[in-house]
């Protein structure tokens, strides 16, 4: 993914301590494939580091994971042109350097002569193209990553240019979170094959998914990033519970639980092994809306009926109760962190309001509209869900709650298959909300379900819009205007917590919940 000038890295450390052990299912059949299992490790990688994730993976193809564990864990095999540092500034990866045209629209790479994808097969200007070429296709998730690009074209064998019809604000941006994929062997494999155990340049090597139980990854042998990676071996674990992953961190079954409430982390103090990191997410939760199809029709389509639900839902008492205060109200898509935060009041909660709102769109006495949750797919969400199910009937609007398993419900999401009204959540990995925009409310995007053309123009003014002062006053103007025509209504931003083993070392999560491995050992060796 892609970082911008500074994101909320603030982490400060709680001694932590364990519940109960909840079992796992049987794991299925391993698929196995990339690296081979006989490739030697090199000498210098020591250990391995398990991971506990929310929920089980959809795909270990970067470009298109659903959400940030699934991209987190895939994120380990591959590379990009450039690095995202913490700064918001971006280092050399597998470019040395480049140049930007005078005029703004093309940027030279020059790649390193020194790199080879897993399979040994060399990685050059041809794989950018090719990689371009198969990410920018319309199937892919998250296409638009790619096709921020007009065209990405072969200068000789370690030069390529990409360039764009005008000057991109964010194009280094999207470039540091481009895969990068080694065309002969994509071919050779096919897409689906490929997609299954996939191939790049990265740090660590796919070793083995087990569907529904875990993904490993082996450290890179030839790595050309020299010194790294420092582990052996990294193993995801799926554990959709909060309880599993706290007792499994416990136990050194897993050395990091992510996703952690407040109150899970209280009852994990007192273990000496265990530290909990605490940070906040520039991650918005929000009541989405879906005009695209489910909701053509009904009440939603009304921007009082969209208003008077946002009055309707104490947020703050959410935030109070669920979540023991530890987040903070959103007024829109825009994170107090995030370039052109215009610090709007929220909306306070007011029923008779709601009420009021309500009455005026012609429906006084309510109605009857569907609403769909990610079951369990983040921490407390369905908790959050049901309170606002609750706030909704208490002004007459009988949302029927439905809790679709995770995957499932991203999978509908995908496809404009959801109805009315569902509450998901989206991150960032820069300090602009544009990605963030453009995923959810972008003109054609995959998770996009609310369509709106005044909203399509600010997005393409956004982007444009070099001069820093410039996009933060349009960024501005589209958060006034997504509150007078609101697609969502804006929950909070959480803090999260990690519960980690002290054997754990190097380890940083960044304020969008993702990490870089390639630095992270363990202190054991084990």
């Amino acid at each position: 993914m892609i970082l911008g000038k500074r994101l909320w890295t603030a982490l400060s450390l709680l001694v932590v301590l364990a519940t109960s052990l909840a079992a796992c299912a049987a794991p299925a059949a391993p698929v196995t494939g990339g690296a081979s299992s006989a490739q030697a490790v090199a000498e210098g990688p020591k250990g391995t580091l398990t991971i506990g994730l929310t929920t089980d993976i959809k795909t270990v193809e970067l470009p298109n994971a659903p959400e940030r564990q699934t991209a987190n864990a895939a994120q380990t095999m591959y590379d990009s042109l450039v690095f995202p540092e913490v700064d918001g500034s971006y280092s050399p990866a597998l470019a040395e350097k480049w140049e930007v045209s005078a005029d703004g629209t093309t940027y030279t790479f020059h790649l390193r002569k020194d790199v080879t994808f897993h399979n040994d097969e060399p990685f050059t200007a041809d794989a950018v193209v090719y990689s371009w070429k198969i990410y920018s296709a319309p199937e892919i998730a998250y296409a638009s990553n790619w096709t921020i690009a007009d065209n990405v074209a072969k200068v000789d064998d370690y030069t390529v240019k990409i360039s764009t019809k005008a000057p991109n604000a964010l194009l280094l941006s999207y470039i540091s979170g481009w895969s990068m994929i080694p065309p002969k062997a994509h071919a050779a494999m096919g897409k689906d094959k490929f997609a299954q155990s996939p191939i790049g340049t990265g740090p660590f090597m796919f070793k083995e998914w087990v569907k529904g139980d875990h993904l490993t990854v082996v450290a890179n042998p030839k790595y050309w990033r020299k010194g790294y990676p420092k582990l052996a071996q990294i193993t995801f674990k799926f554990m959709t519970e909060a309880t599993t992953r706290v007792a499994a961190v416990q136990t050194g079954e897993i050395d990091i639980a992510p996703r952690l409430t407040e109150e899970d982390a209280a009852t994990l103090d007192g273990k000496d092994n265990l530290n909990v990191l605490t940070y906040p997410v520039d991650r918005i939760y929000y009541v989405a809306f879906n005009n695209v199809n489910s909701g053509k029709g009904t009440p939603i389509m009304d921007a009082k009926v969209r208003q008077a639900l946002a009055y309707a839902i104490d947020v703050q008492t959410i935030i109070d109760k669920i979540f023991s205060g530890k987040a903070q109200r959103a007024v829109g898509f825009v994170a107090p962190a995030n370039l052109g935060f215009d610090k709007a009041t929220p909306v306070p909660y007011d029923p008779a309001k709601a009420k009021a709102l309500l009455k005026a769109a012609g429906y006084e006495k309510g109605f009857d509209v569907d609403m769909a949750c990610p079951d369990a797919g983040y921490p407390r969400i369905n908790e959050v869900c049901q309170a606002i199910e609750g706030y909704l009937k208490d002004v007459g609007v009988n949302a029927k709650l439905e809790l679709q398993e995770a995957n499932a419900f991203w999978d509908r999401e995908s496809k404009k298959q959801q109805p009315p009204i569902f509450v998901d959540s989206w991150t960032l990995t820069i300090a602009e909300a544009y990605p963030r925009l453009l995923g959810a409310v972008g003109k054609d995007e995959t998770y996009a379900n609310w369509s709106d053309e005044k909203i399509h123009a600010y997005l393409k003014q956004i982007i444009t819009t070099v001069d820093i002062k410039k996009r933060a006053t349009v960024y501005g103007e589209l958060q006034k205007y997504m509150r007078d025509d609101p697609p969502f209504v804006y929950l909070y931003f959480p803090q999260t917590f990690e519960g980690v083993n002290k054997r754990v070392e190097n380890y940083k999560p960044r304020g969008a919940e993702n990490y870089y491995l390639a630095e992270v050992s363990v202190s054991d060796g084990k």
